[in-house]
């Protein structure tokens, strides 16, 4: 079993940068692919970022060049640094693991508000 848990978000104005954590507890070696994603009101979920075991990154066209996912595997955590951030990236965003057997391991949600 893997827990994930999220911090940093948080309200910022337009323009302005967050730092999401996620850090991964219990069986952690059946972790693979790890994912950012985010859901923003009344729209469907969407993946924003991913980045294998290896490091190799993956981003959302509408985040390409703002926000950059990176991981330490010592601290079994996965970051989001996120910068000129719009309002539309409000949302609340979600860590995701996948782990042995397609199974997938969900974080509690952080929220991001931007202002503009």
């Amino acid at each position: 079993q893997v827990h994930l848990v999220e911090s940093g978000g948080g309200l910022v104005r337009a323009g302005g940068s967050l730092r999401l954590s996620c850090a991964a507890i219990g069986n952690i070696a059946s972790i693979n692919t790890m994912h950012w994603y985010r859901q923003a009101p009344g729209k469907q979920r969407e993946l924003v970022a991913s980045i294998t075991t290896g490091g190799t990154t993956r981003y959302a066209d509408s985040v390409k060049g703002r926000f950059t996912i990176s991981r330490d595997n010592a601290k079994n955590t996965v970051y989001l640094q996120m910068g000129s951030l719009k309002p539309e990236d409000t949302g609340v965003y979600n860590c995701a693991a996948e782990g042995l057997a397609l199974r997938w391991y969900w974080g509690q949600g952080t929220q991001v508000t931007v202002s503009s």
